[in-house]
């Protein structure tokens, strides 16, 4: 029975996207056992994962389990996260490991010196790249994500005037500079026609209570009352999904919801769009062209470099609006 280790530490849209590479690998391989390790605040993203036979967590270092890792005996290493930290652990489990590749030189590039060597490679690709060496090849069904009945429940507490069709908002980014500012978010809601059902974690809640204030009951504020699944479980009811990009954009594509995704400072050539696979799903990408400054991260920053920040002040909202 081979047993494979899967090395993904964060974050949660980082994750969700390694879950095609978690399913080929057990349904293509006869009698894999699938260990995945990551940090323990991510363990939500996985633990209804029916493919994993192990889910194994860590706090701050993964000397807290390294001992039971090389217990296991695992028959390959497939680090999705290609970082010193797992170089480090690669080396110390001394077994054969397989990593993918992770593209810092061409974003490096693209990002300071506006030289694009980026493949037009999603980076679902790129992790199944990984395990090809296993004949495992990518079976087209997307992302997966799992939630329960009971993390469903929370649907049943909308209002009456939610029940019916809605459109779900992801308002939060964990950085800023993916962010719509609040003016915008609420010229985007006074556009949309449906109710609205807005998401986000506990940071984002204020936000949330703004535009509701300014929009009126049309607009539910569930920022912060929600848990990752339950937030995924108003994601797979809504008729639309308005999300930037973020790690809950990738749990709505895996739930197969139509999403329309708006990008900052980041740019879909990193590869990291929504994913479907061979599903065909609406989906529709709004960002503003034509600026030089961007990208100015492949990742993001607390505030704007240039401190204009048009890659989002110049959003149309009325384009956006037209998607839903």
């Amino acid at each position: 029975m081979p047993k494979f280790l899967l090395l993904r530490f964060s974050s949660i849209g980082d994750i969700v996207l390694t879950t095609p590479v978690i399913r080929c690998i057990k349904q293509q391989v006869p009698n894999a056992e699938v260990h995945f390790l990551t940090k323990r605040p991510f363990g939500t993203v996985l633990k209804n994962n029916p493919y994993i036979d192990k889910l194994l967590l860590f706090d701050t270092s993964t000397a807290e389990i390294r001992d039971m890792l090389k217990a296991e005996g695992y028959d390959a290493i497939i680090d999705l996260h290609h970082n010193r930290r797992t170089f480090f652990l690669k080396q110390s489990l001394r077994r054969p490991h397989f990593s993918f590749r992770k593209l810092n030189i061409e974003k490096w590039l693209r990002v300071n010196i506006r030289i694009d060597r980026l493949p037009s490679l999603h980076i679902v690709d790129r992790y199944m790249a990984t395990v090809s060496s296993f004949g495992v090849t990518n079976d087209g069904n997307g992302l997966d994500h799992f939630i329960t009945n009971n993390d469903r429940q929370i649907i049943h507490q909308l209002p009456i005037s939610h029940t019916g069709e809605f459109v779900a908002i992801v308002i939060g980014a964990q950085h800023a500079t993916k962010r719509l500012p609040l003016d915008k978010l609420v010229n985007v809601c006074q556009l949309i026609k449906q109710p609205i059902v807005l998401i986000g974690g506990k940071e984002d809640y204020q936000t949330g209570e703004l535009i509701q204030r300014a929009i009126g009951d049309k607009v539910i504020n569930w920022c912060g009352r929600c848990s990752i699944n339950e937030s995924a479980a108003v994601l797979e009811k809504a008729e639309r999904v308005i999300t930037h990009d973020t790690g809950m954009m990738h749990i709505a594509a895996a739930l197969k919801r139509p999403i329309v995704s708006v990008w900052g400072n980041t740019i879909p050539k990193f590869g990291m769009t929504p994913y479907y696979g061979n599903v065909k799903i609406p989906n529709r990408i709004v960002e503003v062209n034509g600026l030089s400054c961007r990208p100015c991260s492949k990742i993001g920053f607390d505030t704007c470099p240039k401190g204009h920040f048009n890659c989002m002040h110049q959003q149309d909202a009325t384009a956006i609006a037209a998607e839903v």
